[in-house]
């Protein structure tokens, strides 16, 4: 049990947060997954700089559906700003998504998604690759 411990706690010593956890037991994204998982962030990372931004997100990201913006309850940045949380690491949000945040979000989609032609077609349709 402690060598399980030792290689799963991998930031805090003495303890294992979930993501952790989900992390070291999920299974890894296979080559064709993985490619549309970088096609769809190489999509969204206009600048090429490997980082996700507000402004990488204008033009891709059409917030005037949202239901808070037509209600004027947020503002376009604000709902960015909420839809790079959802694939920001827990309790880190910074503004911006990396590469790794990216892949780490959809290795956790792919995960519960037997079916490689499900995926597929989810990223497709997703990010209109």
């Amino acid at each position: 049990i402690n060598r399980f411990f030792k290689i799963i706690d991998t930031d805090t010593p003495g303890s294992i947060s979930f993501d952790d956890f989900k992390k070291k037991v999920r299974p890894p994204m296979n080559k064709n997954r993985r490619s549309l998982v970088l096609r769809a962030f190489n999509k969204l990372d206009k600048t090429g700089d490997g980082k996700i931004t507000v402004d990488d997100l204008k033009g891709v990201y059409d917030v005037t559906k949202h239901p808070k913006y037509v209600s004027g309850e947020w503002s376009e940045e604000q709902i960015f700003l909420k839809f790079l949380e959802s694939y920001d690491t827990p309790n880190e949000s910074d503004g911006l998504v990396t590469k790794e945040e990216f892949v780490n979000y959809y290795s956790g989609v792919s995960a519960s998604i037997d079916n490689d032609a499900y995926f597929d077609l989810m990223m497709r349709n997703s990010w209109k690759l």
